[in-house]
């Protein structure tokens, strides 16, 4: 007997690979990275074995090839639903509501980073000086130690100005885009997403110049400082993080550019570019914020 038509305004999905599929191309990604990085050993009764070499990006770059096909038969499947009509009033508003939590979520993430940053930072020396609780005095010399002597930090008015000129500029243009296809511009809205696009990939080739300078150099990881370990973890956790976002803010505009140049979205139904420029504002608001205290407060 056949299904009768839904009487509701709620959108039931069909059953969908991609959950599953994204979740084990993530898990051998990390997993890659780990061996890309580290490499992989196995302990037995006679030693050490090495399972994958360290270098192997093989692993690495089979789950990100996962991730990326996830990432597009989602979004693709996404899109078919909006453009048949399953997105209706109460589902636009679950979608909005949902984009929501997923921002805060993501604010989560970041308070964490923060708090162990802010936890060595401040109270590094007074937790070994005083057992129980420092004094204002204690954090203060607690201050003037970090980042950890022998550290050579890096210039904040140099690279990291620069992308935080971009990410700036790139949340300037991404508005403009905004802006102009609510009110049916649709030339200008394609510009001011292709500049913010460009801005995005420039951000992270800076980034990435930012790191090999700091690898290179070994400017956080040396022999000569305690704690440089400690040091270089926490900043590469937390900028590295908020560079994962930026690449995965860029993949998502140009998603939406590709959906603009062949006609779709209106200034009554583009929800999909609303969500990416929510995300895009985020993370620009991190940067200013990894860029005031990881860079210019305590750098």
């Amino acid at each position: 007997m056949a299904h009768a038509a839904p009487h509701h305004d709620y959108h039931l999905v069909n059953p969908s690979p991609w959950p599953l599929v994204s979740s084990a191309a993530v898990t051998i990604m990390m997993i890659g990275a780990v061996v890309w990085m580290k490499g992989l050993v196995s302990a037995d009764a006679e030693g050490l074995a090495v399972l994958l070499a360290k270098g192997d990006k093989a692993l690495f770059f089979a789950g990100l090839a996962g991730v990326l096909v996830s990432m597009f038969g989602w979004w693709a499947d996404v899109i078919k639903e909006s453009r048949a009509g399953d997105h209706t009033p109460v589902v636009s508003l679950g979608l909005r509501y949902g984009m929501v939590l997923f921002i805060a979520s993501e604010v989560m993430f970041f308070a964490a980073f923060f708090w162990m940053f802010f936890d060595m930072t401040l109270f590094a020396d007074s937790r070994t000086l005083i057992p129980e609780v420092g004094t204002w005095a204690d954090t203060a010399a607690a201050w003037s130690t970090w980042p950890p002597a022998g550290v050579e930090v890096l210039d904040p008015w140099h690279l990291p100005l620069l992308n935080t000129v971009t990410l700036l500029l790139s949340g300037c243009t991404v508005t403009w885009a905004h802006h102009a296809l609510q009110v049916g511009n649709r030339k200008e809205a394609k510009i001011g997403l292709a500049l913010t696009v460009v801005l995005g990939v420039f951000f992270t080739c800076v980034q990435v110049y930012e790191y090999y300078h700091i690898l290179h150099e070994d400017l956080f990881f040396n022999d000569a400082a305690i704690n440089s370990g400690l040091y270089g973890s926490i900043f590469f956790m937390a900028t590295g993080f908020h560079g994962f976002h930026v690449l995965i803010g860029t993949i998502f505009l140009i998603v939406c550019l590709l959906r603009l140049l062949a006609g779709q979205m209106s200034p009554e139904k583009h929800f999909g570019f609303e969500a990416a420029a929510w995300y895009w504002h985020f993370v620009d608001v991190v940067w200013l914020f990894l860029f005031a205290f990881v860079y210019v407060v305590f750098g």
